[in-house]
């Protein structure tokens, strides 16, 4: 993946009046999420904008709520593509995944970030794009190639995961498609279900017409 370099300050007015005056100053609540898990009780010292969270058997871990700039993060978030974000905060960066996003209805505006904080020892499960490259032998053949699957979800450490996944297609036949279960990937683990169609080649009017007057023929 590539790298997002993102700045980042701490948030330490927490609550809806604080959130909404954020908001108005064009800023977007961020929580980064992940970390280490440490056992319970906490012994440190916390920085500005970080709490524990209890995950249960004695164990916790600290989010950070933070606050980004609309602009900082408009070419992170509208782009088909994915990135490794490098975070700057508390003068310290830290290297997250983008989790989920919250959009407001109505005017489509971002309300809310959550960041997922990865290392080079543990798998994250990102949305990778899909990109179909070659020519099927059914297209040849008078069909249509189908993209039904635009991500595939993919289990590995960030630094192992590709910008998007390329598929061939060139010996996919008429009326035949592709499966997730089909597809292998070195050091990745997809994680969608085998079964699902990720792309196809579909019989069209023309190479249905073709095909019967092939048989009338023979």
């Amino acid at each position: 993946m590539k790298t997002f370099n993102l700045s980042a300050q701490p948030r330490t007015e927490l609550g809806k009046k604080a959130t909404k005056a954020l908001r108005e100053k064009n800023m977007i609540p961020v929580v980064l999420n992940g970390g280490e898990v440490f056992e319970l009780p906490f012994n440190g010292t916390l920085k500005p904008g970080e709490k524990i969270v209890e995950i249960g058997n004695g164990k916790g871990l600290i989010t950070t709520d933070l606050t980004v700039t609309n602009d900082a993060v408009r070419k992170l978030i509208y782009t088909p593509e994915i990135f490794a974000i490098e975070l700057e905060v508390n003068g310290e960066k830290r290297m997250a995944v983008l989790k989920d996003i919250q959009f407001q209805p109505v005017k489509d505006s971002i309300l809310h970030i959550d960041l997922l904080e990865v290392n080079d020892k543990k798998p994250v499960v990102v949305e990778v794009p899909v990109k179909l490259e070659g020519h099927a032998e059914g297209v040849k053949a008078g069909g249509k190639l189908t993209l039904s699957m635009k991500k595939l979800k993919v289990k590995a450490t960030y630094d192992k995961i590709p910008e998007r996944l390329v598929i061939n297609v060139d010996n996919l036949g008429l009326g035949k498609s592709l499966q997730v279960g089909e597809l292998n990937f070195e050091g990745l683990e997809l994680m969608n279900a085998k079964n699902a169609v990720v792309c196809a080649v579909q019989l069209t009017r023309a190479a249905r017409g073709a095909a019967a007057a092939a048989a009338a023929g023979k």
